[in-house]
């Protein structure tokens, strides 16, 4: 892995979705760099519409970019809206990494998904697996999506020597996570089933699946942190995993949200919803390597995701 220093002190830093979960992560961790950071509002850039992307990096041609844009969801959404993961992403990631070239960015990261590896690689996930075989069905096109934005990164670098990068977040949790009931990833989806349930005393919570599955959870501004490190640090064609290198029991799991909102019920485990994959573990010794290892130990981020809940509603 190639570790080559990247100065960002004064350069203007453009963040996409810099309201999501993982975009105002990124943002809170760029107030500590001398930067000058660029955002922009949805309802003036539409990063679905190509000439809308293209006229606004001519204008503001920002020197660095974090491409933390994307449509996403849980396991229901992403196998309810095939249709507008694919397109989104696609076209999301299109739009910026072509604009970014034409204007002669200095860096870019793209951040992918955990999601991208095979259904059936081997654990933990190594950054090689990718394409190696078949992927979870549930979350194809949005996998496909981002598959195709890790790609383009790495053309762009080859054909044209753009310093463009891509990372793989494992699954994230903590301030600014979706919390709707049906549409949200699992730490949020638990953290509000937990809370109702114990505000109106219920005697249990239903999880979705067999509780089997293996998941490896992130507190999301250790992300960013890792982001911003690798932002410095990092130029090369291959993509790096970003995770803690643990993983936990979804059963476990959610008796440790339980534990946090002090939930003192049964949990129920609906077999008749999609577990997802069986596991999903990242390798991380290339971040490792690299010199970045996560900080925040499960508990405790679920103590700072319950507080962040807490003032969201």
């Amino acid at each position: 892995m190639a570790s080559v220093p990247f100065e960002l002190k004064g350069k203007s830093v453009y963040v996409a979705g810099h309201r999501g979960m993982v975009g105002s992560a990124i943002v809170r961790r760029l107030a500590r760099e001398d930067v000058n950071l660029v955002t922009v509002e949805r309802r003036e850039l539409d990063l679905c519409n190509q000439a809308q992307v293209f006229d606004w990096f001519a204008k503001v041609r920002p020197q660095v970019i974090f491409l933390a844009a994307a449509k996403v969801g849980g396991i229901v959404a992403n196998n309810t809206l095939r249709a507008e993961f694919i397109y989104d992403n696609i076209a999301i990631a299109t739009n910026v990494i072509h604009a970014a070239h034409v204007n002669h960015a200095e860096k870019l990261m793209f951040l992918g998904s955990s999601c991208i590896y095979p259904k059936l690689a081997a654990q933990p996930l190594r950054e090689d697996s990718v394409l190696t075989g078949p992927l979870e069905p549930t979350n194809e096109p949005y996998a496909i999506a981002k598959i195709a934005g890790i790609k383009m990164a790495e053309a762009y670098r080859s054909q044209y020597g753009s310093d463009f990068i891509s990372v793989m977040p494992t699954n994230l949790y903590g301030p600014g996570d979706n919390y709707h009931p049906e549409l949200s990833h699992v730490v949020a989806a638990l953290i509000r089933r937990f809370h109702e349930a114990k505000l109106s005393d219920a005697k249990s919570v239903e999880v979705w699946g067999t509780g089997t599955p293996r998941r490896e959870f992130l507190y999301v501004d250790d992300m960013a942190d890792a982001c911003v490190y690798l932002m410095k640090t990092y130029s090369g064609a291959g993509l790096v995993n970003i995770g803690t290198g643990k993983d936990i029991a979804v059963a476990e799991f959610a008796r440790l949200v339980a534990d946090v909102i002090d939930y003192k019920g049964q949990i129920a485990f609906d077999t008749s919803r999609p577990d997802g994959t069986p596991r999903k573990l990242l390798d991380v010794s290339c971040l490792e390597g690299l010199g970045w290892r996560a900080k925040t130990a499960l508990a405790d981020g679920l103590k700072q995701a319950y507080a962040a809940f807490l003032s969201f509603g």
